[in-house]
């Protein structure tokens, strides 16, 4: 077993990268390559403007990299709830948002030649409980009606067609997708630097300062100067950006992918061959990849680290998970087991904007695949003066109490969603 991204060792290495020292004046810094970051390094490249990207490790290699390969469009919890918390204005935007990022995601990679497996495949929310289905159902309600008629309701039967595991019944979204996200990120960074964009690799920010209305970025490497600043580094926020580190709480999410299965095993496992993600709170979700792995993922465990000893941890707990949905899969060995972190607000919306001297895209709070891109668009648009609509735009974002980086309260937290899945 591979204790690496799927994504990642199945993905051509990128060539783009500019060697030699970090040094230059740009009109925009973009801090972070993974996808928004570099779609906005795209943008503005493509618009004349000089930017940089600065990346701590390879492009793609946090959660870009690191997560289930989902393109799922709506929000990442309840719409009912989401009007209740944000306005129904601002959640009606949000929920199309998320809607024209899975187009825009499509057109971008039909306009650059990504070979990524891009494909429309429907999201299938799972009912675990006969309680959780109508929630589900009331929810349906909700968005068919107000916001997204490409939905329906699936009964437990309907899902015999599309699940190999009894669940009981399911709100189906049929905009959502999925994509080979390894083979994205390389492809959207390849676009970027044949647009004009400079991108380093291995350079993460350790100091920034401003001087006459430059920001100067030091890098081991070397340093840049640039008019502004993009950040878009979620949950691997590090080195001179405490205001953002303070605001997001970095949460491990663990995933495992068995070997290639057969034609009768994708059959008996996932004949819809959908995107799926289960009504827990502490919850599954899965998928086939292009050469027909299960990839199975899910929190595992609330920690805030993923390295090889806390994803086997992980991968041992999700294996169990995955054999009690799919008990016909006890006998197929796992062949990777990955982690990476996610970037969780307090109240799970993502945020956009300007603050603390820079513009921001981030907190997608396990949402970002799709959403990055059309965010990494839109803060680019807004720093060429295009005025973009962003429904994120002024939402408040105070710092989570007590927390200064470290998430400290993370096994308190997983606790509270266990006995929770236990009662309701």
């Amino acid at each position: 077993m591979k204790f690496e991204s799927y994504w990642h060792d199945s993905t051509p290495a990128f060539t783009g990268a500019t060697a030699g020292p970090v040094d230059g004046d740009y009109d925009v810094a973009v801090i972070g390559g993974g996808f928004t970051g570099l779609a906005a390094a795209r943008t503005l490249a493509k618009n004349g403007t000089r930017v940089v990207v600065l990346e701590a490790g390879a492009v793609g290699s946090g959660a870009s990299g690191r997560n289930g390969g989902h393109l799922n469009n709506g929000l990442a919890h309840s719409f009912i709830a989401a009007k209740a918390h944000l306005g129904a204005e601002r959640a009606k935007a949000l929920y199309r948002m998320l809607d024209d990022s899975i187009d825009t995601i499509e057109a971008l990679i039909a306009e650059e030649g990504i070979a990524c497996d891009f494909r429309r495949a429907g999201k299938l929310k799972l009912a675990s409980k006969p309680q959780h289905f109508d929630a589900i159902a009331r929810n349906f309600e909700a968005i068919h009606a107000e916001v997204d008629p490409d939905t329906a309701l699936l009964s437990a039967k309907d899902l015999e067609q599309e699940v190999g595991s009894p669940f009981h019944g399911a709100m189906l979204s049929k905009k959502s997708a999925m994509m080979h996200m390894g083979r994205y990120a390389v492809g959207l960074a390849s676009a970027a630097a044949r647009h004009g964009a400079v991108v380093y690799e291995n350079a993460p920010v350790t100091g920034r300062s401003v001087n006459g209305g430059k920001h100067t970025l030091t890098t081991p490497r070397g340093s840049v100067r640039a008019a502004q600043v993009l950040a878009a580094t979620g949950a691997y926020t590090s080195g001179p950006f405490a205001y953002f580190r303070r605001r997001i709480i970095s949460v491990g999410s663990f995933l495992i992918a068995t070997r290639p299965l057969t034609a009768l095993e994708v059959a008996s496992v996932m004949p819809g061959n959908r995107t799926c993600v289960t009504s827990m709170n502490i919850g599954n979700y899965f998928r086939l990849s292009p050469d027909n792995r299960l990839i199975f993922g899910g929190r595992a465990r609330f920690s805030a680290t993923s390295d090889q000893r806390s994803d086997a941890r992980s991968g041992a707990i999700l294996r169990q998970a995955m054999t009690q949905i799919f008990p016909q899969l006890a006998g197929v060995e796992t062949s990777y087991c990955w982690g990476g972190l996610v970037d969780m607000t307090k109240d799970r919306y993502p945020r956009a904007g300007y603050a603390d001297g820079v513009w921001y895209a981030m907190g997608y709070s396990g949402h970002g695949a799709q959403l990055s891109t059309q965010l990494g668009i839109t803060m680019a648009d807004t720093l060429l003066g295009k005025a973009p609509a962003n429904p994120l735009d002024g939402l408040d974002w105070p710092a989570v109490p007590g927390h200064f980086g470290k998430p400290w309260f993370l096994p308190l937290v997983g606790l509270y969603y266990k006995v929770l899945d236990k009662i309701q």
